[in-house]
């Protein structure tokens, strides 16, 4: 399992969102307090974000994040209005490698995940990838089910001229149940996905229970400031998504004519 933190909202230093929180995700690296198996996540580190003209950025290691000074200097100098962080531990069978770390982009998508799908190589793996066209099946650079999942969720966003962040990850947690239940498998999808303009999240899982994951806002009439982690980043203003559960802001949400839109999700 691993420990993600995604941010919209007001212009911040990266170090902000990865260092400088009571629980940050660089404490949540060597300390988690709800990491459901595993002791830390020492398999790599990441961080996506957006410049000024909305275009994303990642920086990736496969060291742990208490070992990597690079990012720590990077985060000093890195302002931006919408990141996403990661911290990995790996799954059985997966590789300490660079390509299966994440953030992982497409186009304006930025993508982290949380969770697993059991026995993947013998259940998914083939399914997820003849479900995908040939141009997004060229996407996937590594062997993990998260960038699976990310995969099938690009598929569902550019399938659809009108879909948004949150209808695609919807429709991607569907298409992920109808398979789970026909080669008899269970996941769990922890996701935070963003185009720079908006955020859509979800704690999901069919078979199995979903990692924990919180959200927190300055305020949440007229939020300034939306937070997402697998982890409270302190000890204030931080709520539980309940399970099946997405939450879905928009940079015009951060307004004072509109609220968070926090949806329950069935079993599809």
């Amino acid at each position: 399992m691993c420990r993600l933190v995604g941010y919209l909202g007001d212009r911040i230093q990266l170090d902000e969102l990865l260092y400088k929180q009571e629980h940050s995700l660089y404490n949540q690296s060597y300390n988690p307090l709800e990491l459901k198996s595993g002791v830390v996540c020492a398999d790599g580190s990441g961080v996506g974000w957006y410049d000024e003209a909305g275009k994303p950025f990642i920086y990736r290691n496969t060291i742990p994040m208490w070992n990597d000074p690079n990012l720590k200097e990077l985060s000093h100098y890195v302002q931006s209005t919408c990141a996403l962080g990661y911290v990995r531990l790996t799954g059985t069978g997966e590789s300490l490698d660079i390509s299966n770390c994440q953030p992982f982009r497409s186009g304006n998508l930025l993508f982290v995940h949380n969770g697993e799908i059991t026995n993947f190589q013998e259940t998914l793996y083939r399914p997820i990838r003849d479900s995908l066209s040939d141009s997004t099946y060229r996407l996937i650079k590594g062997m993990t089910d998260s960038e699976h999942i990310f995969a099938l969720l690009v598929e569902m966003w550019q399938s659809s001229p009108n879909s948004t962040l949150l209808s695609a990850l919807r429709a991607t947690l569907q298409k992920l149940t109808h398979l789970a239940k026909e080669h008899d498998t269970s996941f769990s999808a922890n996701v935070i996905v963003s185009d720079g303009q908006a955020i859509a999240a979800s704690r999901y899982a069919y078979g199995i229970q979903a990692p924990t994951l919180y959200w927190s806002c300055d305020d949440a009439n007229h939020p300034t400031r939306v937070t997402i982690a697998s982890e409270p980043l302190s000890d204030q203003n931080w709520t539980p998504f309940p399970d099946q559960s997405t939450l879905f802001v928009q940079s015009e949400s951060l307004q004072p004519t509109t609220s968070l839109i926090m949806s329950e999700l069935p079993y599809f």
